[in-house]
């Protein structure tokens, strides 16, 4: 049985914080702040992403592998594969490949994988191997698109991940002035007839270019996009379109590379040595977002908002950033950044799947977030940051 999460029917508790928005005149923006009605199933670990025939059974909690691409520190392959196979035993059994460009891959993301799944197929049952996903990326540069050139970059990922039907390939396109990517698409919807990918998707897409796709027919499941506490935009436009249509939202920057947690907690960047060094490119990257959304000030408050919640049902931070994801409209799963054999959070990610947020404790998210800027009036929309930065 279905359960209807009590807080999720409750509108009250978001009126100080719409009305916050209006009279900053951001319009009807703030309304979008209002969840739907969450439902929590028997396994609220999973969802499935679909369109039409094409479907895939997703964690909710996604690892994310960008971090194995160099800037986080060095690699040791074997301890990679075994910190991988510990997540999937503890039922996180979705892994996000790195960007791959053109042929040439960012990171060993993928050939990290397909160690790793053949570890899986030799050491674990067949019905184990049923539960893991692989989603990998295409990100060609923006020339003419040719079938031989697409499945050329598909069948490398392909043997790189050493799997005969990739289970998501998301593709993103960088120039929106060249139509190309729509030629790309249609090829790779002709490579998932031939059973080379189970599902299409997109990373970085804004709505406009999103809803293009959609009435060109083709079968897109879900956009990957940028969305924390911070980062609201993609409830402002996006959301609404793909409940229209059905194409969900897997999220990424849900912990902004871990400016959300314990760890930068009451510290103050302005001092020297007074708080951790950010000294990652994800650091750097939503230390930018934190400035362009309100400044270190505004998020040591949003900080201390979180950390009252997660002391109040016992979890971390991370773990009430991406409930509150989570819980938003069209948001299939969320991404948390592995450091493999570096450090893991297996227990806080685990910790997600039972945490359920209250009125209250949405409401207090709710009004420290709105305190902030508009993303959506200083970036854009959805990917933005990507092509106008």
């Amino acid at each position: 049985m279905a359960q209807i999460l009590p807080y999720s029917c409750c509108k009250s508790a978001f009126d100080s914080a719409r009305n916050k928005f209006r009279r900053k005149n951001y319009g009807g923006i703030g309304t979008n702040l209002m969840p739907i009605l969450c439902v929590a199933t028997e396994d609220s670990r999973t969802t499935v992403v679909k369109n039409g025939k094409d479907s895939l059974e997703i964690c909710r909690v996604i690892n994310g592998m960008w971090q194995t691409s160099g800037g986080w520190g060095k690699i040791d392959r074997d301890k990679a594969v075994d910190a991988m196979l510990r997540y999937a035993d503890a039922g996180l059994a979705t892994f996000d490949m790195a960007d791959i460009c053109g042929v040439k891959s960012d990171g060993p993301a993928e050939d990290l994988y397909g160690i790793f799944i053949n570890r899986v197929r030799r050491e674990r049952p067949p019905e184990f191997l049923d539960k893991v996903r692989g989603l990998t990326k295409w990100v060609p540069r923006p020339v003419k698109m040719t079938k031989s050139s697409v499945e050329e970059s598909i069948n490398l990922s392909r043997k790189r991940m050493d799997v005969a039907c990739l289970d998501m390939l998301q593709f993103h396109w960088w120039d929106y002035s060249n139509p190309a990517y729509l030629d790309a698409l249609k090829h790779l919807t002709d490579l998932k007839e031939e059973g080379k990918i189970k599902t299409l998707a997109l990373t970085n897409f804004d709505t406009e270019r999103l809803q293009i796709i959609l009435e060109n027919e083709i079968p897109i499941v879900s956009n990957q996009v940028q969305h924390s506490i911070v980062d609201m935009r993609p409830q402002q436009r996006m959301a609404e379109l793909c409940q229209k249509t059905g194409v969900k939202l897997i999220t990424y920057g849900t912990v902004m590379g871990g400016l959300l947690s314990e760890r930068f907690l009451d510290t103050n960047l302005a001092i020297p040595f007074a708080a951790p060094p950010l000294n990652t490119p994800s650091l750097q990257k939503y230390k930018r977002m934190v400035d362009a959304w309100g400044g270190w000030s505004l998020f040591q408050t949003l900080l201390q908002t979180l950390n009252k919640i997660a002391k109040k049902h016992g979890v971390s931070i991370p773990a009430v950033a991406v409930r509150y994801i989570l819980d938003q409209p069209a948001v299939a799963g969320s991404m948390i950044g592995v450091r493999l054999g570096l450090s893991e959070h297996i227990k806080d990610a685990n910790s997600v799947f039972s945490l359920v947020l209250d009125e209250e404790d949405v409401s207090s998210i709710c009004e420290v977030a709105t305190r902030g800027k508009d993303l959506m009036t200083v970036i854009g929309d959805c990917g933005d940051e990507y092509r106008y930065a």
